[in-house]
């Protein structure tokens, strides 16, 4: 499944820079979430995330990895985590420009493959839920950002 936005926040690029790569700031707003542990500083960290699909909750313990660092406009990810009989991949990219009145333009995306049980439990459901979840953690990162 591939996922993309944008997101304008009303706060400069290096603000919203230093938010998103900061994997204890990006953890206030990551629903589900049970536990964030930073594995190598500035490079990858392990996070412990329970997802529910109707009356399926998974719990994925993800470990996640920056494979481009490119300050304050670009930056990749992919992430692998895994749960009792699934698995889920993730490759990421954000790239932050700056927009009108100072304000900070976020482009992401995302590609995502989830394989194993709970593809086949939840199949109908993943679409819609990973778009409520991603459209609820990034309402968060802007008001984070802002504040």
């Amino acid at each position: 499944m591939q996922f993309k936005g944008q997101v304008t926040i009303q706060a400069p690029r290096l603000r919203a820079w230093e938010f998103l790569i900061d994997p204890q700031a990006v953890s206030q707003c990551a629903p589900g979430l049970e536990s964030l542990r930073v594995l190598e500083p500035g490079k990858r960290f392990e996070v412990v995330a329970a997802v529910g699909f109707g009356t399926v909750k998974v719990k994925f313990v993800t470990e996640v990895e920056f494979t481009e660092l490119a300050p304050p406009g670009r930056a990749a990810m992919r992430a692998h985590g895994t749960a009792p009989g699934s698995a889920a991949d993730v490759l990421a990219q954000m790239v932050l420009s700056e927009a009108p009145n100072g304000a900070t333009l976020l482009d992401w995306t995302a590609d995502v493959t989830i394989s194993g049980t709970i593809t086949s439990l939840a199949s109908r459901l993943m679409g819609s839920v990973t778009k409520k979840v991603t459209g609820a953690f990034f309402e968060c990162v802007r008001k984070k950002i802002e504040a």
